[in-house]
């Protein structure tokens, strides 16, 4: 690694010891960015890399909310502001027991990055709680959402910081926000992406990931004489990530054989149908259950509990085209990628965030995996919400044919950059470098057109 791209890995690694998530997302990043440093001085003169790695803000607070029993609570609430050189901050909200500043600032971070690729004006952020929805009443989460919103509103705006639903948050918990905010501030702005298209949400926006996933898959395949038509698909997860990259695959002719949640895996030989899916759905959307009922109501599925001490997820060492990881980050380990080019896996497609770590991104890419990096393959769901942001700004609501359209169009565009960035700065077919670089390149221009800020 260059010196001056070591020198910034150095103080992240020293600064930020205690957030391997973040470290990783920087690593990551830092690599692809070492190729351009010696033919690009302004770089280094303007110290951008060193501002790149810095939040503009972290805003931490405490929620206290009552339960049903009306015993008071309290969980840790965050907004990490990353950078707006192209925009508002714009990214999800995440309510999960595993949320802390590492994981919310190596997703905003990469947010940063992935929505410079969409093309639309928007800057990075990410945000979230350490309160977990699991279990909870609808009025249990509605107390909670309205404790967030009056602090988080104090700090966000239409033209500020946008977020949107991640992990956890949903279009009921948008909605809950939503509805609090307007209490608090009097007026209806377009203040939160994912609302319902009841009042000012875009259509298209609770499939935009899965759809996105699946249309710049079949762009990288497309390029290289193949599709997804008639091959068989793994898919980790199944929330809405999952779900509608399922949907969108079948609706392309592939065969999805696995879904999975934190309690296991399930394997269907027979193959994940539209009626299998749509039970899926009411399974994990409307019941809140456990995927193991899949397999007991689908007799031909087998069902694998999950087990932590386990060294690799037997989901991904099921013999198949095309994987998919769409449940969280760093769940493809080492020994996963080595049974995924076993079994002579030709594409990986990040669905989640960073699902991949980083030994098992070198496995994949030596063995000659596509892999198409979450920063530009989930890049859909954001799309999506720049596309909601728009209309909400015209006092318009497109069709869903007109968004889907939108939505294809951006998906291509972002593959059509990536791929070219890497042939011309990396190395062909290395889509981790093409994204990683042709972000950096419009965010830099940027912070070094705007001054130092």
């Amino acid at each position: 690694m260059h010196a001056a791209t070591q020198r910034v890995m150095d103080r992240v690694s020293k600064l930020d010891a205690n957030q391997p998530e973040y470290i990783q997302a920087v690593t990551s990043f830092l690599s692809s960015i070492d190729k351009l440093v010696e033919d690009m001085p302004q770089i280094l003169y303007h110290k951008v890399l060193d501002r790149m790695v810095e939040p503009e803000r972290v805003i931490m607070f405490r929620i206290p909310w009552f339960d049903d029993d009306g015993m008071i609570q309290l969980n840790r609430g965050f907004r990490v502001q990353m950078n707006s050189a192209l925009g508002p901050y714009k990214g999800g909200l995440r309510f999960h027991p595993s949320v802390n500043l590492s994981i919310l600032k190596f997703l905003a971070f990469e947010q940063t990055f992935k929505n410079s690729l969409t093309g639309l004006s928007l800057g990075g952020g990410k945000g979230g709680s350490d309160f977990d929805p699991k279990g909870k009443s609808d009025g249990e989460i509605m107390r909670f959402c309205q404790s967030f919103m009056l602090e988080l509103g104090r700090h966000i705006g239409e033209d500020t910081d946008v977020p949107a639903g991640d992990i956890g948050v949903g279009g009921r918990e948008i909605g809950y926000m939503y509805g609090q905010y307007k209490r608090i501030h009097n007026k209806s702005v377009g203040i939160l992406t994912g609302k319902s298209p009841s009042f000012g949400g875009s259509f298209i926006r609770p499939e935009a990931t899965g759809y996105g996933l699946a249309y710049l898959s079949a762009a990288i395949l497309e390029a290289k004489g193949k599709s997804l038509e008639n091959k068989s698909c793994l898919i980790s997860g199944s929330g809405n990530v999952a779900q509608f990259t399922t949907e969108k695959l079948l609706a392309m002719g592939s065969k999805v054989l696995t879904m999975s949640d934190s309690s296991g895996v399930i394997i269907d030989p027979s193959g994940i149908d539209a009626q299998k899916l749509a039970y899926i759905k009411t399974l994990k959307n409307v019941r809140r259950g456990r995927i193991a009922e899949y397999a007991q109501k689908y007799k031909e599925a087998t069902y694998i509990p999950h087990d932590g001490s386990a060294t690799s997820n037997p989901l991904w060492d099921v013999k198949a085209d095309y994987a998919f990881p769409c449940a969280t980050q760093n769940e493809i380990n080492a020994n996963d990628a080595r049974n995924l080019t076993a079994n002579k896996i030709q594409l990986v497609g990040e669905g989640a965030n960073m699902p991949t770590t980083l030994e098992a991104k070198d496995i994949l890419m030596e063995a000659g995996v596509l892999l198409a990096p979450g920063k530009a393959s989930n890049a859909g769901g954001v799309a999506v919400s720049g596309l909601e942001m728009v209309q909400n700004s015209q006092r318009l609501q497109w069709t869903p044919a007109q968004v889907d359209a939108q939505l294809l169009t951006i998906m291509k565009n972002i593959y059509a950059n990536i791929s070219s960035t890497a042939e011309k700065y990396s190395t062909k077919n290395n889509f981790i470098d093409g994204a990683n670089i042709a972000g950096f390149l419009k965010i830099s221009e940027a912070m070094i057109g705007q001054g130092y800020v």
